[in-house]
Formats: C-alpha cells, sequence, structure tokens
C-alpha cells in the first residue's frame, strides 16, 4: 500500500462547521477521476503494527486533477469524534497523509440525464462532476443536483450555478426531499447518483426502486462489493 504523505496548503471556512482542507499534490500521486474518494490519514495513523482507525478517514476529493490540489471538504460538528478533533486542531503547514484513492462514482456518459442526490456536505462529492460537466458535457443531456441544506449558504454556489442544462434544487428537511426525488424518478431513462450517510442511502434507494428505478441506474460511493447490502436491505423508517 502506497502512503502520500503531504501538507496542509489551505485551510477555507465554507460555513460555521464545514471546512475545505486544500492538500498539496504528492510528486509521485497519480492522478484521480472526478467523484473519487481517498483513505485521508492524520499524523500517528501507521505508527504501531496495525494502522489507528480513529485517525483515519474515507472522504472524497472535492478538486479535480487541473485545481493542483487535493480538496477535502468535511464537516467538523459539535461533539467531536476524536479525529474531526485533531483534524481541527491542524494548521497549515501540518502533514497529512492519503491513500487508497478510487473512484466508484465518475460521470456515465451515455446520453442519458444525470440526478445528483445528496445531504449537506455530500454535496463535496459532486462538485467535480459538476465541474467535469460544466467544462465538458458530451453525451450528457442534462444534470439535476437535489440537496437537502438547511443552511444559510449553500456549499458550492460559485460552482452549482443554474443553467439549461443544469438545474440546482436545494430543500430544507427531508419530507421535501423524498417527495422531490420521486418525481425526478419517473425519469425512466435517468442515472441516479446517491451521496450521503449509509442511512440515507438506504432511504433514498428505497424511493428509487419502488418508483421502478433499477440498481444499474442508481450509483452510490461505496465498492462494488458492498452495494449489494445497500440493495438488499430493507430502507429504515423515513
Amino acid at each position: 500500500m502506497d502512503i502520500h504523505w503531504t501538507t496542509i496548503q489551505s485551510i477555507t471556512k465554507e460555513s460555521d462547521d464545514v471546512f475545505t482542507y486544500a492538500l498539496r499534490l504528492p510528486k509521485d500521486f497519480q492522478t484521480w477521476d472526478e467523484g473519487a474518494h481517498t483513505h485521508f490519514g492524520l499524523k500517528g495513523f501507521n505508527d504501531g503494527e496495525r494502522p489507528n482507525r480513529e485517525l483515519v478517514r474515507h472522504m472524497s476529493i472535492s478538486t479535480l486533477p487541473e485545481e493542483g490540489v487535493i480538496g477535502i471538504t468535511t464537516r467538523i460538528p459539535t461533539p467531536r469524534s476524536h479525529f474531526k478533533e485533531t483534524l481541527r486542531q491542524l494548521e497549515v503547514g501540518d502533514d497529512v497523509a492519503i491513500f487508497k484513492t478510487h473512484s466508484n462514482v465518475p460521470l456515465r456518459r451515455e446520453g442519458r440525464p444525470i440526478y445528483l442526490l445528496a445531504s449537506g456536505v455530500g454535496l463535496a462529492t459532486f462538485r467535480p462532476l459538476v465541474q467535469q460537466y460544466v467544462a465538458d458535457g458530451t453525451d450528457i443531456p442534462f444534470v439535476h443536483s437535489l440537496t437537502i441544506d438547511a443552511t444559510a449558504k449553500p456549499l458550492f454556489s460559485d460552482i452549482f450555478v443554474p443553467s439549461e442544462r443544469l438545474e440546482v434544487t436545494a430543500v430544507n428537511e427531508r419530507a421535501a426531499y423524498y417527495e422531490a426525488v420521486e418525481q425526478l424518478a419517473t425519469d425512466e431513462r435517468g442515472l441516479f447518483y446517491v451521496v450521503g450517510s449509509d442511512t440515507f442511502l438506504r432511504q433514498t434507494i428505497d424511493v428509487l426502486k419502488r418508483s421502478g428505478r433499477t440498481p444499474d441506474q442508481i450509483i452510490i460511493d461505496k465498492h462494488p462489493s458492498m452495494r449489494d447490502d445497500f440493495f438488499n436491505e430493507t430502507a429504515q423508517s423515513m
């Protein structure tokens, strides 16, 4: 396993409890596709015989390679886990590690509409997808982003700019979200990308399946070996 140590280049406060950590690109780090995730390790995570899982998290990369940095956008709430508390104390110039980078949610250019369904900071996964689509919309007729966001300051409003080929919708509670998903799911040809907590994934998948959408139309940021767990389980009450 290749572990790439790098430094924090900048820290941007996106909202009250959401921060983007821009990491310097390691010289030996490979490129990545839009929608990629990585394992984000803090100093000391690999000091022992086994990795300290309390100092590692699976994170989406919120930037594209051409931006020249690896962006990690995450919510740091109160109270905080040990990982989030440690991360919040880090400053520009401090060392962090990334490893096992992979994308489960690249853009599928199949001439079909794409729907991006996210909750809160899950939108970070979709930021590079929208950037890539705006730069090159080949074989993608349009994209619709639907997000649950109760904050007064939406994330990445400079990227998620509505246009003729990009519709952007934000709702502030789940009932409105699931109602909107049901409406979007009437598109029999649509591709539905879903990012959020495991509960959010299961509930959204359940709505899509009940609306007649098939597993091959639903893209989630999970390893292929884990997909069946989400598509076979019954969702918890919404």
